[in-house]
């Protein structure tokens, strides 16, 4: 777990002076953890919400006897966070239903709760953002802005495929974030199908390669939960 960034040490100070020189000690001690835990609770909603998450979802709203039983075994090392702190990725791969981009926002929550900053785009967004910076060359900038996160998700790898631009734009951007900072990437294609999305057999090697290395690669595939949600609505519809 990180440390609390940006602590006010003059707050500190002159609140630590205060306790020792007062006459209420327990109040003012009672004052400081207050003024300390309200800062606490602040800078985790800021993380969460600069997170830009499409919505909230915890890893404790998981129905863990639905999940596939890869990541069930998994999920309890991977909520430690070690990989970030080892600026590993991880590959969430499988069919579609299957808790991948509910698993990948809860990890994200749990960063910031511990420190981390973190910032959650889909692939689509990603490649639209990467190609107006480069039109309206700020694509350094972007890159630069990218770079201080500590975990970045890329949520839907597979849904849409590119253009030789955004395929090659997208390879160096995630190109310049491996063994530097992690990377949590969802799709709904194997790897050997990735080529459908890139369109080019060498990029789509050298990027598997790059992300895969030292990676968590965790098998999602399994029946949709959405598919048994609304198999038991029926039934029980039906009664």
């Amino acid at each position: 777990m990180k440390c609390v960034k940006n602590f006010d040490y003059q707050v500190f100070g002159h609140l630590f002076k205060k306790m020792i020189c007062g006459n209420n000690i327990r109040q003012q001690r009672i004052f400081y953890i207050t003024h300390w835990y309200d800062r606490e609770v602040r800078a985790k909603a800021n993380r969460i919400r600069s997170a830009n998450f499409p919505e909230k979802k915890l890893l404790t709203e998981l129905e863990t006897e639905r999940l596939p039983q890869n990541v069930a075994s998994r999920l309890p090392h991977l909520k430690k966070l070690d990989f970030i702190q080892e600026k590993q990725n991880v590959l969430l791969i499988g069919s579609p239903g299957t808790g991948k981009t509910h698993i990948a926002i809860g990890l994200g929550i749990e960063a910031c709760l511990a420190g981390y900053q973190v910032y959650f785009t889909t692939v689509s967004s990603l490649v639209n953002q990467l190609k107006e910076s480069r039109s309206e060359r700020t694509l350094r900038s972007f890159e630069l802005r990218f770079e201080k996160y500590d975990l970045v998700i890329i949520d839907e790898l597979g849904y849409i495929s590119f253009d030789k631009e955004g395929a090659e734009l997208l390879f160096t951007h995630l190109s310049l974030r491996v063994g530097r900072a992690s990377t949590i990437v969802t799709s709904n294609l194997s790897f050997d199908r990735w080529e459908e999305v890139f369109h080019d057999p060498v990029l789509t090697a050298a990027l598997t390669d790059r992300l895969t290395h030292r990676a968590y690669m965790i098998d999602m595939v399994g029946p949709s939960y959405r598919i048994l949600d609304t198999k038991e609505w029926l039934e029980n519809s039906s009664v």
